[in-house]
């Protein structure tokens, strides 16, 4: 039974339709939980605070079931460790602190606003849906990938907050002392300033903190633009090698290999060359110890040995 449970509770097991419905309820739960949080904070709403009260709390109670049931099939998920070792490791895991941090607010809702505040986290239980979707792989991969150049981004856009929330401060405190307190109040306006247009609250007056207001407005443009610049060019070069590689064999139902002689007149063509003149589709070149994606320039030596499409007949 527990087996049953735990592979039931698998989330995008596709071929199980229990499973899938387990997803689908699951889902509806927390939009429904999220919806009755969202609207509950409306005053015009006021006289429908006992119908979201409600709903939040069936809600709640469906993810305390779902956490207690995770907890005792969590050693069918850590098979190498013993089940209390099993259960720990899934209450500290990103989704185990997800859920115990969704279902705390439930009992401590009058207590501090910490609380209260934690109810945000029950968000989060839609990327544990959508975790396993091929478009959520997909940034996870890029961002993994780039993960030292964003890392690197970041890190000087921290370098340049900081230089200049303490250059504003010492060209500002003397004007405007209640403005600029301290550096941190200098943090608060770079970062308005540098992430966005600022938002009129804390502004610099004198003549040396506008000109480093300026030089700061162009560094943040930059800034921004760094890090979108790597992720874009992440998405890019993962798509670039989706199309190229050799992933693509599998849709063809025959696949052949011809060696490059002098007599099939082929050594010195383009690949583009021979799929044009010859009908033919070339996917890739092993030469030597080397194994080559054929694009378009790519051109054809003696001895290669070409993978193409058997179903098209390459004639000298």
């Amino acid at each position: 039974m527990r087996k049953r449970i735990f592979q039931i509770m698998q989330i995008n097991n596709r071929d199980d339709l229990p499973s899938l419905i387990f997803d689908v309820v699951l889902a509806f739960n927390i939009i429904l939980n999220i919806t009755a949080m969202f609207l509950e904070t409306f005053s015009s709403l006021n006289t429908f605070k006992p119908v979201f009260t409600t709903v939040e709390n069936v809600t709640v109670i469906l993810f305390i079931i779902e956490y207690v049931l995770r907890l005792a099939t969590a050693d069918l998920l850590y098979t190498t460790v013993s089940k209390p070792k099993a259960v720990v490791m899934y209450i500290l895991s990103l989704d185990g602190l997800v859920e115990l941090f969704s279902i705390l607010p439930f009992f401590y809702l009058s207590g501090f606003i910490v609380f209260r505040m934690l109810r945000v986290v029950r968000i989060f239980h839609l990327f544990r849906i959508n975790a396993q979707s091929d478009s959520f792989n997909v940034i996870k991969t890029v961002l993994m990938e780039k993960r030292k150049a964003i890392a690197s981004s970041v890190f000087i856009i921290l370098i340049l907050m900081l230089a200049s929330s303490i250059g504003i401060y010492s060209a500002e405190h003397a004007a405007q002392p209640g403005a600029f307190k301290n550096a941190f109040s200098g943090i608060w306006w770079s970062v308005s300033a540098m992430l966005t247009v600022g938002y009129g609250d804390i502004y610099p007056i004198t003549v040396a903190g506008r000109i480093m207001a300026i030089i700061i407005a162009f560094l943040g443009v930059g800034a921004v633009a760094i890090p979108t610049g790597i992720i874009s060019a992440g998405f890019v070069e993962y798509y670039s090698k989706e199309q190229n590689s050799d992933k693509k064999l599998h849709d063809i139902e025959q696949v052949g290999e011809i060696v490059v002689t002098p007599e099939c007149g082929l050594s010195g063509l383009t690949v583009s060359e021979i799929r044009k003149d010859h009908d033919t589709s070339i996917y890739l070149i092993l030469r030597d110890d080397l194994t080559l994606v054929a694009t378009d320039t790519t051109k054809i030596a003696e001895g290669d040995i070409l993978i193409l499409d058997s179903n098209k007949i390459v004639k000298k």
